[in-house]
């Protein structure tokens, strides 16, 4: 009997130990993520305010954005590419200051976001993306689909909205281990950067649970 309690009581130790590691891991990526968003907001307001600047515009011109992504992909690496740096500057521009940034979504997401035009049907993608944890992929299903136009010329919205969550893919806090932007953000090499095989990465976190 008494060796069964003493199980009981590790097992219980060993559960405890996992829940606060799980609890540890899910929030130190879902703050390498918001912190990531808010850096490339800020870049992307200094570049902005730098442009207003009449004497900076004269003396950089066009050749502004260009010369960002040499020099500082030569210092950080390629999270500074050209095409970034324009997301980065379009994302300041998008939601300004007072407009808060939706720091629950990756930047992968806010890149897709950053390709509608419309502030209304963007808005709507992104409070879905938020509401319905949608995955990058089913971000672009969505839009793909045109959700927001069906809606917008149908009388069974909830219909529509119901379907929508067909082939919902639910985005979990370890699927950011594997994005780009964040492996480049932490300066991981790339020989230590989690695949697919890894265990870690494999396991995940737990079920429903989302940045």
């Amino acid at each position: 009997m008494e060796i069964i309690t003493r199980n009981a009581t590790y097992e219980g130790l060993v559960d405890q130990i996992s829940q606060v590691y799980e609890q540890g891991r899910r929030q130190a990526v879902i703050a390498v993520n918001s912190h990531l968003i808010d850096t490339y907001w800020k870049v992307g307001r200094y570049i902005v305010e730098f442009e207003q600047k009449g004497e900076a515009r004269a003396e950089f011109g066009a050749r502004l954005l260009p010369n960002l992504a040499r020099d500082l992909s030569l210092r950080h690496g390629k999270g500074f590419s050209l095409s970034n740096i324009k997301r980065m500057r379009q994302f300041y521009l998008t939601w300004p200051i007072g407009a808060e940034p939706p720091h629950q979504l990756s930047w992968t997401h806010i890149v897709e976001l950053l390709k509608i035009d419309d502030p209304l049907e963007r808005s709507f993608y992104e409070k879905q993306s938020i509401i319905e944890r949608w995955s990058t992929t089913e971000l672009i299903r969505q839009k793909k689909s045109s959700l927001f136009l069906r809606l917008a010329a149908s009388r069974d919205k909830d219909g529509i909205l119901k379907l929508s969550k067909q082939g919902h893919t639910v985005t979990q806090p370890a699927d950011l281990i594997r994005e780009p932007y964040v492996l480049e953000f932490l300066q991981v090499p790339e020989p230590y950067r989690p695949s697919e095989s890894d265990p870690i990465v494999r396991s995940g976190l737990t079920e429903g649970e989302v940045f």
